[in-house]
């Protein structure tokens, strides 16, 4: 036969489009030519795999070759289709029969020896191919993290003469070879119980694991700001599947070094605070996803708040509410997802604290400033670090551990999935109306906050989500008067600035 279709998969974000690999040798003078919009690396695939086929004791045919990958108007970059190029040419020219090739997709860069190297991006990749119930064959390098996907059916080879035998009846690839490395229980070398003191703020990360809520810090320098955060995974619900699926998929693009053994562990990201927006949000000529994406699914710290560019943190504002980030750019559109909760530390002044007198209140209310005001909106609790004693300090007092905190928060966060199947935090505003119904008494203290605060309908809607996981935290099934004015006491950082103006 000399026309071949073999399927594999692009890249676009972490989508893997389906890409058809038609493969045709005809009469007329020796030539290889691959179209359908490939780039320069896809180009450069026809040396690859001449030398491959050659140096693997294959018959590379003296004919005219042409290669379409399919659809024509997919941008098409990087070695991931160099095998199922090499495996189209053994079909077409007969030396492999299409019947061992159906329901197969095929992916890796081959070395000019044969030998299959790893690929970025084989997660999506393989999540796709078991959707569609077919084997994916792929560089044995990267079958670790591709055995994340449990429902994938995966063989792994290392070479392409290795993939012949296969073909052939040898059972020489490790097929759905399963990794000890796996561990679907969260293992921390932090712990809740090493934060002294800080009574309140523990309370508030409790509140904010169990419903998915944005926190602020403010504090003077030495009050545990930044290990609060550090801390802040240990206590939070345990990933699904799904969602530990979504997280790896996201680092698989970049290619970062994964731990299969902490796999279900929510991610921490804390970029320094001189990052650019593109760093932070994700961009570049080539879209790659930023912090804010591999954030996705865990806790996005963001310390020294005020000394990001004002730029940068306004570029949150649209993924804190949609939790997906777009990247337009002339060529293409990608997006990347970013469910992420975040928390924000600050020091209250430029000098350290607004009570030293080392700073004027105006220009305390400048330094605060940078931060917008429909930035601060969309963070839901607010809470204020006060300076920990030396008796505080000094306490041998032992502190709760965050096994005890996060069975709380579980059984929190479950009782909110069994009733609007989400996290409190991601309630839409129909949804709302429904779970967060309130009784007169609770409905007209809420008014007179909502007047005496000045608190715009967003801020009125997070307090109502804050007050939603509270009375869950306690087991409640309707939101009580406790609840609320707990969820009113956390917005230090609007009561600061009033007392600046």
């Amino acid at each position: 036969m000399s026309l071949a279709r073999i399927v594999t998969r692009a890249q676009i974000g972490v989508r893997a489009p389906k890409v058809l690999v038609e493969v045709h040798l005809s009469n007329g003078l020796p030539a290889f030519q691959i179209v359908g919009l490939p780039e320069t690396s896809v180009k450069e695939a026809k040396e690859r795999v001449r030398s491959a086929l050659v140096n693997s004791q294959f018959l590379f045919p003296d004919t005219r070759i042409t290669v379409n990958l399919a659809p024509a108007d997919l941008p098409k970059e990087g070695g991931r289709f160099d095998l199922a190029i090499a495996i189209g040419i053994l079909v077409a020219s007969g030396q492999l029969a299409q019947e061992a090739v159906q329901g197969a997709e095929f992916f890796g860069e081959l070395a000019l020896n044969g030998e299959l190297r790893p690929v970025h991006a084989i997660l999506p990749s393989v999540i796709e191919a078991a959707k569609n119930n077919h084997v994916s064959y792929l560089p044995l390098a990267n079958d670790p993290l591709a055995s994340l996907a449990s429902r994938a059916k995966r063989c792994a080879v290392d070479s392409l003469q290795t993939l012949w035998k296969c073909f052939q009846g040898e059972p020489l690839g490790k097929i759905n070879a399963h990794y000890e490395g796996h561990n679907d229980t969260e293992s921390a070398l932090v712990d809740f119980s090493d934060v002294k003191g800080q009574a309140s703020a523990k309370r508030v990360l409790e509140i904010a694991a169990a419903g998915g809520h944005n926190v602020l810090f403010l504090g003077p320098p030495g009050t545990g700001k930044s290990m609060l955060a550090q801390r802040f995974p240990t206590i939070m619900p345990l990933m699904s599947e799904a969602q530990a699926l979504e997280s790896a998929a996201v680092y698989s693009l970049l290619g970062y070094e994964f731990e299969l053994a902490r796999w279900r562990n929510r991610p921490f990201r804390s970029p320094h605070h001189t990052c650019s927006a593109v760093a932070l949000v994700g961009g570049s000529s080539n879209p790659k996803p930023g912090e804010i994406s591999l954030a996705h699914h865990g806790v996005l710290f963001l310390d020294e708040l005020p000394e990001f560019d004002r730029k940068v943190l306004d570029s949150l504002r649209e993924p804190m509410e949609t939790g997906v980030v777009t990247i337009s750019r002339a060529a293409r559109q990608v997006d990347f997802p970013a469910r992420f909760q975040l928390i924000a530390a600050l020091n209250p002044s430029p000098t350290g604290h607004h009570t030293d007198k080392r700073a004027t209140p105006d220009q305390v209310l400048r330094y605060l400033s940078k931060i917008s005001g429909p930035f601060v909106d969309r963070i839901d609790l607010q809470i204020e670090l006060p300076k920990l004693s030396s008796s505080e300090l000094m306490s041998s007092v032992s502190q709760e551990k965050s096994a005890s905190i996060k069975a709380r928060v579980q059984k929190a966060f479950d009782i909110a999935l069994s009733r609007q199947a989400t996290s409190n935090a991601l309630l839409s505003t129909r949804e709302l109306d429904r779970v967060c119904h309130l009784d007169r008494e609770c409905r007209a203290y809420l008014t007179r906050a909502m007047e005496k605060l000045q608190l715009s309908p967003r801020s009125y809607h997070r307090v109502l989500k804050v007050a939603r996981t509270i009375s869950d935290l306690e087991q409640q099934p309707c939101i009580s008067l406790h609840s609320i004015k707990e969820a009113l006491s956390y917005r230090a950082f609007e009561r600061l600035l009033s007392q600046l103006s």
